[in-house]
């Protein structure tokens, strides 16, 4: 049966407004991105070092997740269009300064500096969300076209920098963000509400201070762990250590907002399970299918031979279906329970991975591999939406922004997570495989340089020239038995995260948007809704 309206009705005014603000999510996913094609060109013009060219590529996803929880509650207490707006005017200002930059530094600190502004922006985004839609269908569909926009982001910020270097200097490609960011600071005013519920209470310093520093540390290094293992360089454990060590300064953080009067970060929001099932339930989701989907791209180069260019293509279709599944999740929520389609888009997901796990081998084709792939994205786009639905929705109007950056703070843990642990699978399979698989004749140090990783097994492969095309076919086979492993491994939290949403929210006794006085016993967002009588 379907919902019934639930809320005021957006105007065109509303509508105009989500266009505006699919900008900021167009111009902040693609710049994750952007430099894969642009990296070797502006190399050539600043000459950085190789740790320097890490950290131009790095820094700017480092420090978005790392201000994430400030900014969100920044904008609890200034506003969130009026964050917005500042965040919006920084990054076109500092995208300016990162094309004409002249040294490597200097596109370091502007990089950075894009990173701090960049995090005002999804927090905020969210928050507008949750007052310009307060039909809960059109709202739903509202953050489904978020949603897409950010996947369309970061496939096309590969393919947006590589044509903009056809044509123009390296340069283009942050001076791209300028006007969209202009567009969005001018109209703003006219076309986005401001928040009148706000939690004015002061920012804690040593709160910030904690909670930038903790992410900083553990995605910094669960990234390194992801690269050692892709490259079969160095030890694992410092960068252990790295993540052990932002994981007991985040610790303290949680302690020191359970201890003072005005947290940075409400915990409360964690403990409602309105807020902290979808949470948990992204964070799973995002290990099981991101780390699918990067070993899907690895698999493209480096056992399908394509170039970066040609392997972002073959990602295309996962990307689209994603998108597709993503605005396929409104409709499906009106007529059934959100949390039926939540839980039923996150079993799909593992069945797919079950799938891709069966048929990933190294002479598979790759169509079928697309279209695998393909049906896990356009599976988890109704999972993630509405997830993403639920969690804005089902905190305190002032605390909207904090919740958006946990939501996002759970997406960056899950995608670093899924990274890593897609790696450290992935390499314990590749390792394997190619030990019972090397061909007899290959050189002791061409072997162990195969065994170490991946990188190395093509180099010592082309080392030996025509006779190494034997060791080239084994690291291929080796590349595709770490997607199969991963795959079968990624189907666990996937399944976990449906059965988390299925038992824990679908059985739920809160209504969405009620006050904390107001909770018990009523439905949940994720529960039919009926009229009385």
């Amino acid at each position: 049966m379907p919902h019934e309206p639930t809320g005021e009705r957006a105007t065109a005014r509303e509508w105009a407004g989500l266009a505006l603000l699919v900008l900021p999510m167009l111009t902040l996913t693609s710049d994750l991105s952007v430099l894969f094609f642009a990296l070797p060109t502006l190399s050539a013009d600043l000459d950085p070092s190789a740790s320097q060219a890490l950290w131009i590529v790095h820094v700017y996803g480092f420090l978005v997740a790392g201000f994430l929880v400030t900014m969100g509650r920044l904008g609890d207490r200034v506003g969130p269009r009026r964050l917005l707006l500042i965040g919006a005017s920084a990054f076109a200002a500092v995208s300016a300064v990162a094309a004409f930059s002249t040294e490597a530094w200097m596109l370091i600190a502007a990089r950075a500096l894009l990173g701090v502004a960049g995090a005002t922006l999804m927090p905020s985004l969210y928050s507008l969300l949750r007052i310009m839609f307060r039909d809960e269908n059109q709202r739903r569909t509202a953050i489904a076209v978020v949603f897409g926009a950010f996947s369309a982001g970061g496939a096309v910020g590969p393919l947006l920098g590589g044509a903009l270097l056809e044509f123009f200097w390296w340069g283009a490609i942050f001076l791209i963000n300028v006007p969209p960011m202009a567009l969005l600071v001018l109209a703003g005013p006219a076309l986005l509400p401001e928040r009148e519920e706000r939690d004015a209470a002061p920012l804690d310093l040593t709160s910030v201070v904690l909670s930038v520093a903790g992410m900083l540390a553990v995605v910094y290094g669960l990234q390194e762990l992801a690269a050692g293992q892709e490259t079969g360089a160095g030890s694992a454990w410092p960068h252990v250590g790295v993540v052990a060590a932002g994981g007991l300064v985040l610790a303290l953080f949680a302690r020191r907002q359970r201890r003072i009067r005005d947290p940075l970060f409400d915990l409360a929001l964690l403990a409602d399970r309105r807020v902290g099932v979808p949470l948990a339930a992204l964070l799973l989701c995002m290990i099981g299918t991101i780390g699918v989907f990067y070993l899907f791209t690895q698999y493209l180069q480096w056992a399908a031979g394509l170039s970066p260019f040609r392997a972002g293509l073959w990602t295309l279709p996962y990307i689209l279906s994603n998108m597709v599944g993503a605005l396929l999740g409104p409709p499906l929520a009106a007529r059934l329970r959100p949390a039926a389609v939540v839980a039923g888009g996150l079993g799909a997901a593992a069945a797919g991975a079950v799938l891709l796990a069966v048929v990933a081998a190294p002479d598979a084709p790759l169509p079928l591999l697309a279209a695998v792939t393909a049906g896990i994205g356009l599976a988890g786009g109704p999972a993630m939406a509405l997830m993403s639905d639920l969690i804005i929705s089902g905190s305190p109007e002032e605390k909207t922004g904090s919740a958006a950056a946990a939501q996002e703070v759970g997406g960056e843990l899950g995608s670093a997570l899924g990274v890593a642990a897609a790696g450290a699978v992935a390499l314990l399979a590749y390792r394997s495989s190619l030990d019972g698989a090397m061909p007899p004749g290959v050189p002791e140090a061409a072997a162990e340089t195969a065994l170490a990783g991946v990188h190395g097994g093509v180099a010592a492969a082309e080392s030996l020239g025509a006779g190494g095309s034997a060791l080239l076919a084994a690291v291929q086979g080796a590349v595709a038995d770490g997607l199969q492993a991963y795959a079968a491994v990624a189907a666990v939290p996937s399944a976990a995260a449906a059965v988390l949403v299925a038992v824990l929210i679908a059985r739920g006794g809160t209504r969405e948007g009620a006050g904390a006085g107001e909770r018990e016993r009523e439905p949940l967002p994720g529960d039919r809704v009926t009229e009385a009588g």
